[in-house]
């Protein structure tokens, strides 16, 4: 297997992209400023042709006595006196030269050339004779400058590119400063101090989620490593008695011989010992099953209070003995696995018939609720008795836990029942829920209802 591609250092790749951010923005800046600027001097250009095209027209036809008086060659050599970047050639209607002032080296690709008829009243020529001018424009000191314009803003946009990017790569490791204490912080955590958490003071906003969502995993992870040391202490207990047991009244009735009858009730007691431990790991199966993601199968249409009823009368002996009474209202239909939800009832029900209080109801109410457009059941477990402070109803359903030791009977009850009843829900895709205030304690549960036919 080939090894994964090594990611670049994120200093290193925010300092590139701030680079190369930097030298786009500048680049993209110093074109405009050049094509602007290009675009001035253009306009420039035609605007001061246009200006000297006028002048040179009037010269030529203005027919006063200081104009009159002057050769052609006289008058045109004064107009471009101090005006080095201009040209002109004048040919009349007869093709011949008249004035021609372009030097050879001046070609088309430097120079901008304006063609126009013009009248000449110079006294040489008289009476006034028709021509065509040629005005031209040197552009090569206008192109100088706009070449060292561009070398000026390229040579800029380099520089300040790479000042941007040696500050902002420092900026940036000064910014990921907080990352490395996060980092460092981390690296403190061990599975022996599950007390410690991310201190989150003193960072950027960006990041507090972040240490905000860690400390919650870190609280998650610590429930759920204390429920699994607790769920191994109390298997190691559940089946270190009964295992304890076994061992030792079979070696006292290894010690002599035994009648027939003797060894009857050993085995009798044994077979319940072992009985105990096959319900308790088969309840340990079939949450670990749950936790792989097993489903529910649903075996139809069912009446939930039609199971209900059937939980109630298996238990009707066991209410009777306890002096309570069992009460079952309501009802809804769904598509469940209905033995899960049985057992799921069953187990509420051996929970309520344990704490309720003698002469008392244990009622089974079932119901359909509505949440945004979804059919949900609920069904309840309520029973009368001491209530169960705050803090412990949101654990009621971890496996092995118990809200009162005291109240612990290792013969009827080994602390899976509600973790089973949460592990049902999870499968039909409900949830749980308890209750206990004033007296009353409800255990819920949640299933939703599929759109029947």
């Amino acid at each position: 297997m080939s090894p994964a591609p090594a990611i670049p250092h994120l200093g290193r790749r925010l300092s590139r992209w701030m680079a190369l951010l930097s030298m786009l923005g500048l680049g993209a800046v110093s074109l405009v400023v050049f094509l602007v600027f290009d675009n001035t001097l253009t306009a420039r250009q035609k605007e001061m042709l246009d200006q000297k095209q006028q002048s040179l027209m009037h010269v030529l036809r203005d027919d006063s006595t200081a104009h009159r008086d002057k050769a052609l060659d006289h008058l045109l050599t004064d107009f471009l006196a101090g005006h080095g970047d201009y040209a002109i050639r004048v040919v009349d209607n007869q093709g011949h030269v008249l004035f021609d002032s372009i030097p050879a080296d001046w070609s088309s690709h430097h120079t901008l050339r304006r063609n126009f008829a013009v009248t000449i009243t110079a006294p040489q020529y008289h009476p006034a004779r028709a021509a065509t001018a040629t005005l031209v424009m040197d552009l090569r000191p206008d192109q100088a400058l706009l070449h060292g314009l561009g070398g000026t803003l390229f040579a800029a946009m380099v520089a300040g590119s790479l000042l941007l990017a040696l500050f902002g790569g420092l900026l940036v490791q000064r910014s990921l400063q907080p990352i490395e204490s996060l980092v460092s912080q981390i690296s403190l955590l061990s599975a022996r101090d599950f007390e410690r958490r991310l201190d989150g003071s003193g960072l950027p906003q960006e990041l507090q989620p972040i240490v905000t969502q860690f400390n919650a995993l870190l609280d998650r992870l610590a429930d759920a490593y204390r429920q699994l040391e607790a769920f191994n202490a109390d298997v190691a207990h559940e089946l270190n008695t009964p295992l304890a047991t076994l061992i030792s009244s079979t070696e006292v009735v290894l010690r002599k011989p035994r009648s027939v009858e003797e060894l009857r009730e050993v085995l009798a007691s044994h077979l319940e010992d072992l009985g105990r431990m096959a319900a308790m790991v088969g309840d340990m199966l079939f949450l670990s099953r749950a936790d792989q993601g097993v489903g529910a199968r649903e075996t139809g249409v069912v009446s939930l209070a039609a199971v209900a009823q059937d939980v109630a009368e298996f238990y009707e002996a066991v209410a009777l003995d306890a002096d309570l009474q069992l009460a079952v209202s309501g009802d809804a239909q769904a598509q469940v696995d209905a033995p899960l939800v049985r057992r799921a009832l069953s187990n509420l029900l051996s929970n309520a018939t344990r704490y309720a209080l003698a002469g008392s109801a244990i009622r089974i109410g079932i119901r359909t609720r509505w949440q945004h457009e979804h059919a949900h059941a609920v069904i309840t477990v309520s029973n009368t008795g001491p209530d169960i402070a705050p803090e412990h109803l949101r654990h009621l359903f971890d496996r092995f836990y118990r809200a009162d030791a005291s109240r612990h009977n290792p013969e009827r009850n080994h602390g899976l029942g509600l973790a089973i009843v949460k592990a049902i829900a999870t499968m039909h895709g409900g949830s749980v829920f308890a209750q206990s205030q004033s007296g009353e304690t409800t255990f819920g549960l949640i299933l939703p209802v599929a759109a029947l036919d």
